[in-house]
């Protein structure tokens, strides 16, 4: 329940903040340019804030807690793992972080290459050798490296605004044809306009979803190649091949479920996937 509030708290937050905004500057919605900017400020802000928050909303989600000074050997392992990768693909330290969950996974997230956060699930550490986490966590700094949860959130500010704008211009269009007729009541009303809003929204939504996840599950085999080149293929083959053996489901809230390393099961088919088959990615490791 927490981990709902959370969302729903930190989604209508950005709407507010963005809607004040938009007062402020004086931008009239009702016109095709206020519109235009309105779709953008939406679109484009709210993904980028989101992620400018997904570090403070992943530890929040998932009741990480950050190691600053390693209390065990396994930590100490950890941090200086980490360490030691970050420094191979020459971005900033991240912050390392453990959270409770028995599936083995693990996730990055962070606006900036030099500012992230990498998290291991306690599953992930009891299941899998050094040599499968190593791989685990190279796979998750090619993420931070390549910066590629900066572009997936660009990709999904760009389609935001996409819907945003389409759907209410379908919406007015809709409108104007109803409000022709002559007769006392013509058109959609307050209330039906912002039903045909809404529908229109998650039609043209699920197909924006589409293109998201199709760049997500590209950016999983970028991110696997990164981590061979960090560690070996070999270690990054066995650790999928882990994962193929686990068949507990991701237990990753949806806010960071796209950046996990093992796919949350469920969902509307291959599609809407965030990851490829793992038997996808362990083919395309063995061509290199």
């Amino acid at each position: 329940m927490l981990r709902i509030v959370l969302f729903v708290a930190t989604n209508l937050a950005i709407v507010v903040l963005l809607g004040i905004i938009l007062t402020v500057l004086g931008v009239d919605s009702r016109s095709t340019s206020g519109l235009v900017v309105m779709a953008a400020v939406f679109g484009m802000g709210g993904s980028f804030i989101s992620l400018a928050m997904s570090k403070w909303i992943a530890k929040k989600s998932t009741g990480a807690y950050v190691i600053v000074n390693p209390s065990n050997p396994t930590e100490q392992w950890l941090y200086d793992t980490v360490r030691r990768m970050a420094q191979q693909a020459e971005i900033g330290m991240p912050e390392v972080a453990i959270y409770d969950s028995p599936d083995m996974n693990a996730f990055a997230t962070g606006m900036k290459k030099h500012d992230a956060l990498v998290a291991v699930s306690t599953g992930l550490l009891r299941n899998m050798s050094k040599d499968e986490v190593e791989a685990v966590l190279a796979h998750e700094i090619s993420h931070v490296a390549c910066g590629d949860m900066v572009t997936l959130a660009l990709i999904q500010g760009v389609l935001n605004t996409f819907v945003i704008l389409l759907s209410r211009l379908a919406a007015n269009v809709l409108n104007n044809v109803l409000s022709s007729d002559e007769e006392e009541g013509g058109g959609l009303g307050f209330f039906g306009y912002m039903a045909v809003t809404i529908v229109l929204e998650l039609v043209f939504g699920l197909f924006a979803s589409m293109i998201v996840m199709w760049f997500s599950r590209r950016r999983e085999f970028t991110a696997d190649r990164g981590a061979a080149y960090l560690t070996s293929r070999e270690k990054m083959i066995g650790a999928l091949q882990r994962l193929q053996m686990h068949h507990e489901p991701s237990h990753l809230p949806d806010q960071v479920a796209a950046f996990g390393i093992r796919p949350k099961v469920g969902g509307l088919a291959s599609l809407l996937s965030s990851h490829p088959p793992l038997e996808a990615r362990i083919e395309a490791l063995r061509r290199i």
